[in-house]
């Protein structure tokens, strides 16, 4: 994990395994309550490897080239554990993400495997992640596998640049990050990029939390450290409560019950 402008700290042993409120450690809670972001690692709280060899099967994204993803629409039951709802479209309207390929398009994508999806791990960090934004049961989680790999340059977020995802809470950790150069994290309060909030290249496990209405990021370009040798990177991408109207529809026509942020 490499930092510009970060400080942040571990806390492994200031609540029992079991709890979901000991899965983050205070000071991430804290730093989200102050700055709308924290950065943190959750290496000893999954199976890395395990996660990575959920990357090798990923089928193409049929909109982006050189892409590769899968996605799922989660939520938590009355009980706190987490349930897949099953099928609905990805959509971003074009003030979220004004890609040509991309914006004001519903998405579809293969799902998650139950391979992944039943993994104890996976479960315990959605519930955990979802008690990290105080998620009630029935709220949507978008949560998706995705990532490049190549040769030569590739920008990961194919034209987005500055942009927010449409959303009050998101996370991005990355799975795999081989043979590369660049995919340098920035956050900015402003879309023009005019104030530097923090900088940070995320290693495998690193994830990154963001209050997405209240922050913009971005990623740096891609280029292959080797020459003779493919570049990859892969990240999870998990959020919620979602104030992209156009989102909000399209998840209102599948999930006629669950509870949408749509005030």
């Amino acid at each position: 994990m490499k930092l510009d402008k970060l400080k942040h700290g571990f806390d492994h042993t200031a609540m029992p395994e079991t709890s979901h409120t000991g899965y983050w450690s205070r000071e991430v809670t804290q730093q989200l309550a102050h700055q709308d972001w924290a950065l943190t690692h959750i290496r000893n709280r999954i199976d890395l490897s395990a996660w990575q060899s959920h990357t090798t099967d990923l089928p193409r994204d049929p909109y982006v080239e050189q892409r590769w993803k899968r996605m799922a629409w989660l939520a938590l039951d009355q009980a706190g554990e987490m349930q897949d709802l099953g099928h609905c479209p990805m959509a971003q309207g074009g003030a979220f993400n004004d890609a040509e390929s991309m914006a004001d398009k519903l998405r579809y994508y293969a799902p998650l495997t139950r391979a992944f999806l039943e993994r104890h791990d996976v479960k315990r960090f959605v519930e955990a992640w979802a008690g990290l934004w105080g998620l009630q049961a029935n709220e949507p989680i978008l949560m998706q596998i995705t990532g490049v790999r190549g040769e030569g340059k590739i920008d990961p977020l194919q034209g987005q640049g500055i942009h927010a995802d449409g959303c009050k809470a998101l996370s991005i950790m990355v799975v795999s990050r081989q043979n590369l150069v660049g995919a340098d994290n920035h956050l900015y309060t402003d879309k023009a990029g005019t104030e530097l909030v923090a900088n940070a290249t995320l290693a495998p496990g690193d994830i990154l939390h963001l209050r997405d209405d209240r922050l913009y990021h971005s990623v740096d370009a891609i280029t292959q450290q080797a020459p003779h040798q493919a570049f990859e990177r892969f990240i999870i991408i998990i959020n919620s409560r979602f104030v992209d109207p156009y989102q909000n529809r399209i998840l209102r026509r599948h999930f006629p019950d669950a509870i949408l942020n749509e005030g």
